[in-house]
């Protein structure tokens, strides 16, 4: 205890406390004064627990450390084996609590500094389950999770990094290799420079060079940001996607709906509900709490051996054999009278296990169903993804086979006509590449002949001739044509407006009789969408307060649940205090000193004492220093006095020696220089 006491005086005296503590002052901390220490300790480890603790209430202060102290992993000792008085003990400011948890911080604070930081952004947020089936949650938690491991990725690279131990050394050794290179570099850039000097418009080449690399960049951006966007409109068609399939689902669920069936589903959901809340989960928590109230005392107790598992299945299998044995007499002494009762019970029980039965199905149809619509919306995003179109369904999948097979037969006729025209298309090439084979070497002919009659060229003007008037003529056809289609266009449109009048005016007719009837349509429309309209408010109302009332007995029902499970445990917490008070004056009325030794206040006295004589001890042991200072105190003043006069006469001399030094320097110059000028 002394030297746990000495290390936590030592570490508070160092950087960055600065307590100036001794072991006596510290001991004789107030519980106040030692929680106000043990949170300094634990805001100089985590900064947000730095904080006054007057002006928060003891149990948030008693709250706040437990957080952080499970956090940073810390466990009580052995004596302090029950959360209860530890933070009982936390919460009073008490020594024994409060000493080794001090001891443990200063043993090891920056490990706990890093461990701090890391939970700010590692510990995890549970998330209810019925929450994620949102799917907006579900994507926020996925990122949340995919943020989180990139962070322990990017924190174990900096640790790699931090210990990867590059020495100045290496990194000057670099710098000095990059301003090497950047030299060569510049040199050759001068040389690059020089040698572009002599080609003509460089100014012009080194401008357009420098145009085509900013456009290269912008190019790299735009396509960047082409990807960004894409990815952006894929997000977006995603959500869209889902947001019309929950369109679609509440439309069909609408569809055909009344307000009486809704309220009856309303009714059913609240009874199933109400249900769940009442019956089945309480019991349920029982259950689980029982199972974990013998789990603990099963690990509570000592390792067993097989033979002390075999002694306790045969006092089971003997127990078991009692209850028998006793139920058998019971209804024996009982049956003519409790024999309907007995036929009620076990239909009783017969419908409740049905009805939890039927609550479990339907429990485990719902999730099967909520899973199942979760694949559906997988499956449509992925069809979606690689078809580009959505899911067919029922008759559209069948038409839509129909029109693929038509498509496929047209598809074949199709492919055999283009084979057909290919066939065709390679016999007309064939023809007219011999066809221009024959014209060149007619051509090559005609023109020998022109070059031996001197008329070279006749036959190429002759051509051009001919074109010309070919084109000539078909433009003048053309023009004749176009005046004689410009008047029989008129002609037509003449005639067609005066058919149109003619057949429009029944219908213009029978247009203002439909004006009429559209005109009283529209008001009786508009009387039907006001009664509509008053209607669906007084439906929407009366909805609205019963989810209100629905909504208030959820809240009730929570409070009430919340105030029984508070009520179970603060019960289940004065059991255990009641139980272990009777024991502990059982063992302390007990005559048997054995016992009487296991009680808790004969082990508290026992170490008080023992603290008592240690301090007492510790007591002794300063007074004696005092004494020996207080002796010694007159012979030591003196004896530094005397040290003191001895270091100025020491200093004199030295002044005095250096002084002589300096004297005979200066005579053995004159005596030189007296010397030099006799020589002279």
């Amino acid at each position: 205890m002394s030297d746990q006491i000495q290390f936590i005086v030592e570490k508070l005296n160092q950087e960055p406390f600065r307590k100036n503590y001794n072991l006596i002052t510290f001991d004789s901390l107030e519980s106040v004064q030692l929680l106000q220490l043990l949170n300094d300790v634990l805001g100089e480890i985590d900064p947000k627990h730095a904080v006054d603790i007057r002006e928060e209430l003891p149990e948030q202060t008693a709250k706040r450390m437990l957080s952080l102290l499970g956090i940073l992993k810390y466990k009580p000792p052995g004596s302090i084996s029950d959360l209860s008085a530890f933070r009982q003990g936390l919460v009073t400011g008490s020594k024994p609590v409060i000493h080794p948890v001090l001891h443990w911080l200063l043993q090891r604070t920056n490990e706990l500094k890093k461990r701090a930081y890391l939970a700010r952004f590692l510990v995890k947020l549970e998330v209810p389950a019925e929450f994620l089936q949102d799917d907006t949650v579900a994507d926020i938690n996925k990122q949340y999770e995919e943020l989180m491991e990139a962070f322990k990725n990017l924190h174990k690279e900096c640790e790699q990094l931090k210990t990867s131990g590059l020495s100045t050394a290496e990194i000057r050794r670099d710098i000095s290799a990059m301003e090497e290179e950047k030299d060569q570099l510049i040199k050759r850039v001068e040389r690059l420079k020089k040698r572009v000097e002599t080609v003509q418009n460089h100014q012009r080449m080194l401008e357009i060079a420098r145009q085509l690399r900013l456009e290269k960049e912008r190019e790299e951006s735009l396509a960047q940001q082409k990807q960004e966007q894409k990815n952006q409109l894929f997000h977006a068609e995603q959500r869209l996607q889902r947001a019309q399939l929950q369109l679609k689902e509440m439309h069909h669920a609408v569809v055909d709906s009344k307000p009486e069936s809704l309220m009856k589903k309303l009714e059913e959901e609240i009874n199933f509900n109400s249900y769940l809340v009442t019956e089945k989960l309480p019991r349920e928590l029982e259950s689980k709490k029982n199972s974990a109230y013998f789990l603990q005392k099963v690990v509570a107790e000592p390792a067993m051996s097989q033979s002390d598992l075999d002694v306790l299945e045969i006092k089971i299998n003997e127990v078991n054999a009692q209850m028998n044995h006793l139920i058998e007499k019971r209804m024996m002494k009982y049956e003519p009278i409790d024999s309907k009762f007995s036929m009620y019970r076990q239909q009783a029980s017969i419908i409740s296990r049905k009805k939890e039965a039927k609550a479990e199905e339907l429990q485990a149809a719902k999730e099967e169903m909520s899973s199942t619509e979760r694949q559906m919306l997988q499956k449509t995003n992925q069809a979606h993804e690689l078809e580009g179109s959505e899911v067919l369904k029922g008759d559209e999948f069948k038409h839509y086979v129909n029109k693929l097979r038509s498509k496929n037969t047209f598809y074949k006729k199709k492919r055999l006509e283009i084979a057909e025209i290919t066939a065709e298309y390679g016999i007309l090439q064939r023809t007219e590449e011999l066809l221009k084979q024959r014209h060149e070497a007619i051509q090559q002919q005609l023109q020998s002949i022109e070059d031996k009659k001197g008329i070279s060229g006749y036959s190429y003007t002759q051509e051009e001739l001919e074109r010309v008037s070919a084109v000539k003529s078909e433009m003048d056809e053309m023009k004749g044509r176009t005046l004689d289609n410009m008047s029989e266009m008129v002609k037509k449109l003449n005639s067609m407006v005066a058919e149109k009048k003619a057949s429009l005016a029944p219908v213009i007719k029978e247009l203002r009789q439909l004006r009429q009837k559209c005109q009283e349509l529209t008001q009786e429309c508009d009387e039907k969408k006001i009664q509509y309209d008053s209607c669906a408010a007084g439906l929407e109302s009366n909805r609205s307060a019963l989810e209100q009332e629905v909504k208030g007995l959820r809240e009730e029902c929570a409070q009430e649940e919340s105030n029984y499970h508070y009520i179970n445990c603060m019960k289940r917490n004065l059991e255990i205090q009641l139980q272990r008070a009777k024991e502990e004056m059982k063992a302390y009325v007990s005559p048997d000193p054995q016992e009487r030794r296991k009680a808790i206040r004969q082990v508290y006295s026992q170490q008080y004492t023992r603290m008592i004589l240690e301090q007492e001890n510790l007591g002794k042991k300063l007074r004696e220093k005092q004494k020996v200072v207080r002796e010694s105190h007159g012979p030591n003043m003196k004896q530094i006095k005397m040290w003191q006069d001895f270091e100025q006469l020491m200093e004199c001399k030295r002044e005095c020696f250096l002084k002589q030094q300096n004297q005979t320097a200066i005579g053995q110059v004159i005596q030189e220089g007296g010397k030099d000028r006799l020589v002279l």
